[in-house]
């Protein structure tokens, strides 16, 4: 049976970024967190307060005309890969490499639309959380983590 998941309301995109760095705290190298939601869904919201939590200094922006981005964190933790996969049918049709750079056991990466590529992206990676984030009205958003099991 699957766990329950933690569902969550927040108000602003600053408690979005706290709630991503909350859950940045219960990773570990080597994870991948996939994430859904509509487009302005907060989203990358999230894995900017996860990345600040990682360590990573840079901006955090959205990959989605360049499908990913890495960014150099803070040990253990080598990299923050943040990847986005909206523009695409299905990985079958891409390189199989398309992601090698960004799922490794040193780095924690979170996956945008993960729908087109599950199977791949769970061959490359450990799947330990599962998000979902829906507009709740104005800046509100209702956001379910789901740790995977």
């Amino acid at each position: 049976m699957a766990p329950e998941p933690d569902r969550r309301e927040t108000r602003s995109a600053d408690e979005t970024e706290r709630l991503g760095a909350e859950l940045a705290g219960r990773l570990a190298p080597g994870d991948v967190v996939l994430i859904d939601g509509e487009l302005g869904a907060g989203k990358t919201t999230l894995v900017r307060g996860a990345a600040r939590r990682l360590g990573v200094t840079d901006p955090v922006t959205s990959p989605t005309f360049t499908i990913g981005q890495r960014y150099r964190a803070r040990p253990p933790v080598a990299y923050v890969s943040h990847v986005d996969l909206y523009r695409l049918a299905s990985l079958r049709d891409e390189d199989p490499d398309l992601l090698a750079d960004y799922i490794g056991p040193d780095t924690i990466t979170f996956v945008e639309w993960p729908d087109v590529g599950e199977r791949e992206i769970a061959e490359l990676g450990r799947v330990t959380q599962r998000v979902r984030l829906v507009h709740a009205g104005g800046d509100r958003r209702t956001i379910e983590v789901r740790s995977s099991s």
